[in-house]
């Protein structure tokens, strides 16, 4: 589906704040005020998307709540932005996607499908985003979801973009538009038989059945399952996490992964891209790394950072 990206400025989208979350220090720890206030219901605060730089993790926030947070094509076009700015900023290490609202994302706006009779698909990958906007982007560092309520059709295919999927136990997952005969053109069918197996996968895609979040779970769909309301928190806790971490060797075997999975033709080929990948982040980090160790830092899987 042939989107227009505009060069719509994406410097401004760092300081933009997102206005159902408040992060203040309450005894040392963060507290999550996720109240929503009326302008933010009406969808008019802060435009279709809005972002906030925690330190080294960007904050990413689909803000269409009175649509359940569906993607029409100027949320696509900034959720695009602020990806490929993200993927592009050497100081950012993971960024987390999340719905403002209370949802997740309902999919692609059928509403705004049913009254575009200009639009149309595009069919070379190269040429533009997906209809959802990034789908078909391939980030170089990690992005996790955060999900709360739905999380459907489209929504469920931007879900699977990220690297891991922080779920509420009340969301709910699935294929929804196998009712209404709108296709998987935003990459469920190739990463969701390679995230849960091909079985699992066309159980979902078949059916279009709603998936609850402990078998989401069982599947592999979610990594983690926590209670209503901190889906963000959890996900901001866990991006933070993986950014405390050497960043040269997590992108290496994070990214060979990935060719691992998607790319490579042969065990051969994988193993070969491993070893190609990995070998210049021993001087980098590797060294200095296992000096640490040596002298004591981190005995008996410690993984606390005051600790490393």
């Amino acid at each position: 589906m042939a989107l227009t990206l505009g060069r719509r400025s994406v410097g401004n989208g760092f300081r933009r704040a997102i206005h159902h979350m408040r992060l203040n220090s309450v005894k040392g720890q963060r507290f999550y005020n996720t109240t929503v206030s009326k302008e933010e219901r009406s969808g008019n605060s802060g435009g279709t998307v809005v972002s906030e730089r925690r330190g080294v993790v960007m904050v990413i926030g689909i803000n269409r709540p009175e649509a359940r947070n569906a993607v029409n094509q100027e949320t696509a076009q900034r959720l695009t932005e602020e990806l490929t700015a993200f993927d592009k900023d050497n100081s950012l290490h993971a960024a987390v996607l999340y719905g403002v609202g209370g949802n997740f994302c309902a999919g692609f706006d059928l509403k705004e499908l049913a009254h575009a009779g200009s639009l149309k698909l595009e069919q070379d990958v190269h040429c533009s985003p997906g209809p959802m906007g990034p789908s078909r982007m391939r980030l170089s560092k990690p992005l996790i979801a955060a999900v709360s309520g739905y999380a459907v059709a489209g929504g469920l295919e931007l879900a699977l973009l990220a690297d891991l999927r922080v779920v509420e136990e009340s969301s709910i997952m699935g294929i929804f538009s196998r009712r209404f005969g709108v296709p998987l053109i935003d990459g469920g069918t190739v990463r969701l038989p390679q995230l849960i197996g091909l079985s699992r996968a066309l159980d979902l895609i078949l059916t279009g059945r709603p998936v609850k979040a402990q078998e989401a779970l069982t599947f592999g769909l979610a990594n983690r399952v926590v209670p209503d309301g901190r889906a963000l928190e959890v996900a901001l806790e866990l991006a933070e996490q993986v950014s405390a971490f050497p960043q040269l060797c997590l992108r290496a075997d994070r990214n060979s992964t990935y060719h691992a999975v998607f790319d490579s033709s042969s065990f051969t080929q994988a193993m070969q891209y491993e070893i190609d990948h990995g070998l210049p982040v021993i001087p980098a980090e590797a060294v200095t790394g296992a000096t640490k160790f040596s002298s004591g830092v981190g005995r008996g899987g410690t993984f606390s950072k005051s600790k490393l």
